[in-house]
Formats: C-alpha cells, sequence, structure tokens
C-alpha cells in the first residue's frame, strides 16, 4: 500500500513520538563509554534561527546520531547564551524589557530547532538568564575571589558614550562600536578584572594535548604572545625613569630613541612646554582609535617628540623620547627601545621622522631595510665578535649585574576587564563597606538576583542603571551592620559562557553547579563544534576558568574541550547593479545563457559570492526553506554541500537535487510505482548487490568518522541507485540503507524503517557492519585492446590466472574477427584493467 509523501506531517509526527518517548533523553546510569557532543549554544536574537545555526547544529546532531547508533552513550544538550549588550540593545530598539525579548525570542529559536529534528535532550535546556544557572556563575566568580584573581584597579578602557559601557578591543571598528557604529574614546575607569596572566604558560603549554586544527591552536598562541627577553631601565636624570621589555636585548647598543605609548603615565611629566600642545593633541587623537587598530602595521607611522631624552645604558648617550600610537599602555611596559637597524617598525619610523640608525649586527644593509635576522656583533664593545644568541645572554647577565636591568618572560596576554556598565548582565555578588573594604555576599544569600528596573538604559555616568535601584544597592555591611552597598556593574557576556558545558551535566542540581561523579564520567566534552568566530577569546575564557576549578579540585580534567571542529560558514550569491551599485532581492534576479540580469529591464547584474546578511538581500531564512521543502531535504542539502570545516555556497538549485534523492528514497520505500512489497525478499543479498551494500556501509562508516558528511550521502545515492535496479530489494539491504539514512534524514528514515514491520525507532537501531569478506570483489571487467585499440570487454573472476583470462579474450567473437588476417604477435594482462593485444 502506498503512501504519499507529506514532508510536514511526516516529521510532525516522528518529533511528537520522540517527545513523547523522550527518545534522546540522556539518563546518568549506564554503563556505555560516553560520548559528550556539544556545540557553541546560541544567543537568541530577534532575528531566529539563521543559516550558521542550522548547518552547526545539523552537523553536530548527524555526529550525535551516528554516536548513538555505534553504541555510546551520548549527551547533547543545548541552551541559550541570553544575557550581554546585544539583548539589552535589542531591548531598548524594540522598547521592551529584555527579560521578555528573551523569552520570546529563545521561543522562537527552540521552536524552529525543534522543527529540524535534531536529537537534543531538552530536559538538560539552560538559560543563563535564569537565576538558578546564574547563582553558580556567582559562586565561581566568588572563588576567583577568594583565590585572588579577581581584583579592581584603575585602568584604561573603551569606553562608549552612546552605549554608555566600556566595550572589548574586539568591539571597537574604526574607533567606532561594532554595534551602532558610535564614537569610542579611550579613558581610565576603575574596573573589577580576572586575573587571566597568571595562567598564561598553562594556556600555552596545555593546547598541546588537544585535538583542535592547528591555526586555532595559533592563534591562541599569538593572542597570549609568550616572549622571552630582559626589561632595561631607561633614566631620564631627575625626571625620573621608565622600563622596556625587549626581546632583542642584544641590540641595546643600536638604540637610538625611545617611544611611550600616548597614554603611559610618565608623557605629561616629561613633556617639555614648548611640546606640549602637539603632545597633548596627539594623545587625544589618539585616545579615539582602538588597541587593536593602533596594533595594526600601517604604512602611515606617526608620532610626536616629547622635548625629553632618556639614557642608553650602554653607551651612555641621550636618546629623544617619542610619542606614537603604535606603542600600547597595555603591552608590556607601555614603552619600547628603538633599534631602527634591526626592527622594521622602528626603521619605518625612523625613517618617516628623520630619526637616526646605527647597525650593530652584520649581514644586512640597513639604509635599504632594518636587518631582523642572525649575524655577528659588531659596534657592541663587549659584545663584538657573538652571535645574536650568544649575545642576548651576554646583554642580560650585563644588565642585571649593572643594575639596569633583568631576564624576564612576557606575554602579550592582559588581565581580563570583566565589568560592564549595563543592567542586562549577572550581578557581582559583592558587597563594598564605606571603609570602602570589598566582601563576598555569602553562599547562601546567592544569587543575587537581577532586580526589575524601570530604566535599564544607560546611564550615560559611568556607572551601571542598576546604580538608581537604591531599594537593591543599599544593603547591611555583614561585619557591623553600618550601611553598605552593592557592586553596581554587571558581568559581561562571556560569564555564562565560561562553564555551561558543566551544568549540562547536572543542571538541576541545587546543592552544586555539577555533581563530582557525574562531572568525572562526561568531561571532558568529546567534540565541540562551532565558528571560528570563537577561536580565541571564548574558548580562552572558558579554559582559564576550568583550570581554576581543576585547581579547586571541582574537575577532574585540566582542559575543557578535546576535540574541536570549526564549520565552515554558509555563504550566498549577492547580485548588485553595477560594481558599486544597490543590491538586488534573489527574486528580482533573471538567470540568462549571458549571465543574470534585473527582471523587466534586462539591465546585466554583478554576481557575489558573500556572506548572508540583509544589507546585502541575501539572507536564506531557514524557516522558509523548511516550508518548502521540508527538514530532511534542508538537512542533507546543508550536510552536502561541502566538508564540514570548509566554507559553503547555498544555491537554490543544488537543494532540488537532494529533493529528488529523498523522493526517489521514498518510493523505494512507500511508493507506488510498482509493488514495492511484493518486490521484497526476506533472503540475503548476493553476489553484486551484496557487495554494494557492504560497500555503501563501509565507506559510509568511515566517511561519517571523518565527518564527511557530503560524501557520505553520495555514497547512499550510490547505493539507492542499485537498490532501484534490483529485480527483488532483500530487506536486509533496505533495513540497512534506512540505518545509514538516519542520521541525515531522520524522520524519513524513521517512516522507511516502520514501513519494514519495526516497533521500535530507527534512532535507536545500532549501526549496520559490514563483512570484509563482502567487500572483495569476485569478478572484473576487462578491456581487451588490439593494436592500442579497444575491441572488446571481458568479465572474468578476479583471481583468474592470465592463461585463462588471455584464452577467454582470445576466444571471443569481436576479438576473433579483429585478428583475422593477422599474427599475433604479443600478448600480456594488466591486472584488473586490460588484456594488450599486438599484431604484425
Amino acid at each position: 500500500m502506498s503512501k504519499p509523501y507529506d514532508p510536514h506531517a511526516c516529521e510532525r509526527f516522528w518529533q511528537t513520538r520522540w517527545a513523547l518517548e523522550g527518545a534522546f533523553r540522556t539518563k546518568d546510569d549506564d554503563p556505555r563509554p560516553k560520548k559528550y557532543v556539544l556545540d557553541m549554544f546560541p544567543y537568541p536574537s530577534g532575528e531566529g534561527l539563521h543559516m550558521g545555526h542550522a548547518s552547526v547544529y545539523t552537523i553536530s546532531d548527524a555526529i550525535a546520531r551516528v554516536a548513538r547508533a555505534q553504541g555510546f552513550h551520548v549527551l547533547h544538550p543545548t541552551g541559550w547564551d541570553a544575557f550581554g549588550l546585544p539583548a539589552e540593545q535589542y531591548a531598548i530598539d524594540h522598547q521592551v524589557h529584555p527579560r521578555e525579548a528573551v523569552a520570546r525570542n529563545v521561543a522562537t529559536f527552540k521552536r524552529q530547532m525543534q522543527r529540524m529534528g535534531w536529537s537534543i535532550d531538552w530536559d538538560r535546556e539552560i538559560d543563563t538568564t535564569d537565576p538558578a544557572y546564574y547563582r553558580w556563575t556567582q559562586w565561581i566568580f566568588l572563588k576567583l575571589f577568594e583565590k585572588g584573581l579577581a581584583y579592581e584597579a584603575e585602568v584604561p578602557v573603551n569606553w562608549c558614550e552612546a552605549l554608555g559601557t566600556v566595550l572589548a578591543n574586539e568591539e571597537v571598528i574604526d574607533g567606532k562600536s561594532e554595534r551602532g557604529g558610535h564614537p569610542v574614546v579611550r579613558r581610565p575607569m576603575k574596573q573589577w578584572m580576572l586575573r587571566i596572566t597568571a595562567y598564561a604558560d598553562r594556556l600555552i603549554d596545555d593546547l598541546e594535548g588537544l585535538d583542535w586544527p592547528e591555526r586555532v591552536k595559533e592563534m591562541q598562541r599569538e593572542w597570549i604572545g609568550r616572549s622571552e627577553g630582559a626589561e632595561v631601565r631607561f633614566r631620564m636624570g631627575g625626571a625620573g625613569e621608565f622600563t622596556v621589555f625587549t626581546t632583542r636585548p642584544d641590540t641595546l647598543f643600536g638604540a637610538t630613541f625611545c617611544v611611550l605609548a600616548p597614554d603611559h603615565p610618565l608623557v605629561r611629566k616629561i613633556t617639555t612646554p614648548q611640546r606640549r600642545e602637539a603632545v597633548e593633541l596627539y594623545a587625544a587623537r589618539a585616545t579615539r582609535r582602538s588597541e587593536r587598530e593602533r596594533a595594526v602595521e600601517v604604512k602611515t607611522k606617526t608620532g610626536v617628540f616629547t622635548g625629553a631624552y632618556a639614557i642608553n645604558p650602554a653607551t651612555g648617550a641621550q636618546i629623544p623620547v617619542w610619542v606614537a600610537d603604535y606603542v600600547l599602555l597595555t603591552y608590556g611596559t607601555g614603552a619600547v627601545m628603538a633599534v631602527p637597524g634591526h626592527d622594521q617598525r622602528d626603521w619605518e619610523f625612523a625613517r618617516a621622522m628623520d630619526l637616526p640608525l646605527r647597525e650593530v649586527i652584520s649581514g644586512g644593509d640597513v639604509t635599504k631595510a632594518a636587518h631582523e635576522g642572525d649575524g655577528t656583533l659588531l659596534a657592541s664593545a663587549f659584545l663584538n665578535g657573538l652571535r645574536v644568541a650568544q649575545a642576548k645572554r651576554a646583554m642580560t647577565t650585563w644588565l642585571e649585574r649593572e643594575g639596569h636591568g633583568r631576564a624576564r618572560v612576557q606575554t602579550k596576554l592582559r588581565d581580563w576587564l570583566f565589568a560592564r556598565q549595563r543592567y542586562w548582565g549577572e550581578p557581582f555578588p559583592l558587597i563594598k563597606g564605606r571603609d570602602g573594604v570589598v566582601l563576598p555576599v555569602a553562599e547562601q544569600d546567592l544569587p543575587v538576583a537581577l532586580p526589575d528596573v524601570r530604566s535599564y538604559k544607560p546611564t550615560g555616568t559611568g556607572e551601571s542603571p542598576l546604580a538608581a535601584v537604591t531599594s537593591w544597592v543599599d544593603v547591611k555591611d555583614p561585619r557591623d551592620g553600618s550601611p553598605a552597598r552593592r557592586e553596581t556593574n554587571t558581568m559581561p557576556q562571556w560569564a555564562g559562557s565560561c562553564w555551561y558545558y558543566l551544568r549540562f551535566i547536572d543542571p538541576h542540581n541545587a546543592k552544586a553547579f555539577c555533581a563530582p561523579e557525574k562531572e568525572r564520567h562526561w568531561m571532558p566534552v568529546d567534540i565541540y563544534i562551532g565558528g571560528a568566530e570563537h577561536a580565541v577569546l571564548h574558548l580562552l575564557y572558558a579554559r582559564f576558568w576550568h583550570k581554576v576549578l581543576y585547581d579547586l579540585q571541582l574537575v577532574s580534567t585540566k582542559e575543557p574541550f578535546q576535540r574541536l571542529v570549526n564549520q565552515g560558514m554558509v555563504l550566498a550569491a549577492s547580485y548588485r547593479d553595477g560594481e558599486n551599485g544597490p543590491y538586488v532581492k534573489p527574486e528580482e534576479v533573471e538567470a540568462t545563457p549571458a549571465g543574470p540580469r534585473a527582471k523587466g529591464t534586462g539591465r546585466p547584474l554583478l554576481s557575489v559570492v558573500e556572506k548572508m546578511s540583509k544589507s546585502k538581500k541575501n539572507v536564506v531564512n531557514p524557516d522558509v526553506v523548511v516550508a518548502e521543502y521540508g527538514a530532511d531535504v534542508s538537512r542533507l542539502y546543508l550536510l552536502f554541500m561541502g566538508p564540514t570545516e570548509s566554507n559553503k555556497v547555498w544555491d537554490p538549485t543544488g537543494i532540488e537535487g537532494l529533493k529528488r534523492f529523498h523522493s526517489r528514497a521514498w518510493r523505494l520505500f512507500l511508493g507506488d510505482e510498482r509493488s514495492v512489497r511484493a518486490a521484497r525478499t526476506s533472503a540475503p543479498a548476493t553476489g553484486e548487490a551484496r557487495h554494494a551494500l557492504h560497500t555503501a556501509i563501509q565507506g559510509v562508516t568511515k566517511d561519517v568518522g571523518a565527518l564527511a558528511f557530503n560524501t557520505a550521502i553520495s555514497k547512499l545515492m550510490v547505493l539507492l541507485h542499485t537498490l532501484s535496479d534490483l529485480p527483488e530489494v532483500p530487506t536486509e539491504m533496505l533495513d540497512a540503507f534506512a540505518r545509514l539514512l538516519q542520521p541525515f534524514a531522520p524522520h524519513a528514515a524513521e517512516e522507511f524503517w516502520a514501513s519494514l514491520d519495526h516497533r521500535d525507532l530507527v534512532s535507536h537501531a545500532p549501526w549496520p557492519s559490514f563483512d570484509p569478506a563482502a567487500l572483495l570483489t569476485t569478478e572484473v571487467e576487462l578491456a581487451v585492446q588490439i593494436d592500442g585499440k579497444v575491441r572488446a570487454h571481458l568479465s572474468v573472476a578476479a583471481d583468474a590466472s592470465d592463461e585463462v583470462v588471455l584464452a577467454q579474450a582470445l576466444a571471443l567473437p569481436a576479438v576473433a574477427k579483429a585478428l583475422e588476417g593477422r599474427t599475433l604477435a604479443s600478448r600480456r594482462v594488466v591486472k584488473g584493467r586490460l588484456v594488450v593485444l599486438g599484431t604484425r
């Protein structure tokens, strides 16, 4: 009996059954080996699910479904990263409370995710804005505070007046906020900091044991930036002194000037009256640029002379002190010794400012470029004749002996600026007494709940909106009952995402963030999937918090994520009316042999593959795709577009091919083109059919293990072709096809499985195994070539001897006819390929 294909009815049915049976609920008492499959949980934006989400969660779902079938105890949860600036700005823009906006957006995301049929354990759903969750975020912060890893300090920050908050360097582009494009300036503010620098060495060293892409490891190493070198003290007579850090102490004799960061505290003190106006104007301009911009190499070097001089401790000579924005106060000491003969950046600056350079290492031509490589020291007194490595050691020893410096290891990593002057974030569990002493909130009083406020817009004063909620802010000092105040800044969005993978393990525990025995069972995360945009900060921050918990013996692993997979971006074609013209909607584009044209006018359009964005009018809405094709076909196409870690281009014509494959499979199992049930046989597959089946099982198994889902689906297409051509279809082949299809198109796979009279779920069925003996080819086809031209083809046993092959080839009528009137001069067999005959 045939069953017409209605994707929406089919998918609703199986999603309902999965939910009723708790098909993907993970039990804790399971003796099988574990597999923790996690994707980076989403921020529930107002726009809903986008194709990037759809891609990554389909990949992780396929991994989880294969792992279950292969006998693993699988944990595959999700939740919501819902605190932070984006949620607050969305609420302000739409004039709703952030809590209401988040609840609405979460409901949309959850509906879309369930519609895709992802095998998530929804019983473990978490939300970082839930007080039951952020109670433990606050508890972990208190552990950092107790350990001396959380402290207050006045530091230069990126301040955005319009947004009313401090921004991270990564949130500032060209001196403006990434969100909204508002002006950003550098200014000193008292902030809560986390001492991540205390873990810098371990954050580098422990990368070695991780199965991560090497480029991500290198990005982490570069961000931390561990360098070995020396500190050198430069005295300035009565004006004081400053210290520089250098990895090239061997070049000290070649230092011809020094450069301070514009916001270095010594700048104002040492600048001469004649130079003050120019220096202050330059420093003011520099504060309007982010550190990230200033750190990037630029062609034009800028700077200003302070009028002051420092003494080079190696030569005793006075050298000028400049201010330039390429020197950052937050990196090193905020001061550098400039050696233009042997540092290209210093060379370019010296050329731009007409400053002297001095050659102290042989092997280059410093009039043309800095010589930064190895060589022999010259014009360097006691270092003369030494190679660079020897000279570094000798100079460091001299600096320490003479009191001019010391050996030092430094990192680019700065302590984590952890405070935000916003409403929508985790409150700090801290109280400040009127004597200025900061006290932790007692554990039994957690969570410190975020109060409801009438206005949650930024104050513009540098304080959080919470500062105006006196009923919440004003508390009693636990020491003596005197008046005290709560900390009114909130934590950044990163806080909740630093440890969420642990809460998934034990999400309903009211006594601990995670029970120790459950943590030991599930950690580390076996495979973590997410975008490369989180390759540095999220991963770095999560690893830092995890290491603190490890030191406190609260987790059992040094690292949280054993394997990392960065899925490629989903790109789309954008159409522009000319090189710099406006973007044109896809529905207004007509495909012609001459290329894309505007409908109606016929004007030629420029087609460019770009990242999806509203402004480019190339966004593909997953809801629209699922409405037209169903979840199964959408999933198949997302996985088929290309390798997991490569960028992929969404092609509307490409999904049609997956629709045809899916429809052909449906007809085979449930269609009306022939009486499929009558054509089935319980007899086992034999011959070529058996070979094709076990070849497919082996190939798909290998491909899913390598996350090569696109080629795995290709192999299923080949198997489907074989099945469709058989006069009788062995049920064992249909059974295996349904199980192999399950990770990719689970709803149809369930339907196919049920048509084979199974009462259980294919989602719970074991992965099929292949028989190596069935992979051996029993027959091979050989081309018979006479004098270089193929005259016939021959099927022979794969293990046939050359003599048998030649005899059968010569017996072929086409070969006998081609040899008429000729004398056979040579004969040979190319195993598995050819019979080669020659005549004269």
